[in-house]
């Protein structure tokens, strides 16, 4: 199996813990508004922390039906959520699963750094590029 990472770093004005609680707890509720001819509905199986399957349906006409995310790690305290794309079409026929690190820091200006780590793990030997990776995103 290969194994690819990729790291960004974003700012915001918006403190992390409105920023975490948004993007990540309420997460559910809040991107099917905020994006309504992109994602029709997110599902959650379990509470919503550790164990909990995430499953977020796109809408009609999309090229994705739907991905399936595990929480791995989810603490409210200190801002960070691992979580592990598991099922659905995000992972092409390339990978086996791809692991996401996401961190919310406190910035001098009330604001937050926001940095998310991804790990791309392949199947076999197969590599994936940062184009591929980039593609995925969008």
């Amino acid at each position: 199996m290969g194994v690819t990472s990729y790291s960004d770093e974003y700012s915001s004005t918006i403190p992390p813990a409105r920023l975490f609680k948004a993007l990540i707890v309420d997460s559910h509720n809040l991107i099917p508004k905020l994006m309504p001819l992109d994602i029709k509905n997110i599902k959650i199986t379990g509470d919503g922390g550790a164990g909990s399957i995430r499953q977020i349906n796109f809408a009609e006409g999309s090229k994705v039906k739907y991905i399936k995310n595990r929480v791995d790690e989810l603490d409210e305290k200190n801002f960070s959520f691992k979580y592990s794309l598991i099922e659905g079409d995000g992972l092409m026929e390339k990978l086996e699963k791809i692991t996401y690190e996401v961190k919310f820091e406190s910035t001098a200006d009330g604001g937050s750094k926001n940095k998310m780590t991804s790990t791309y793990y392949t199947k076999g030997e197969l590599e994936i590029s940062e184009g591929e990776v980039k593609a995925g995103k969008e």
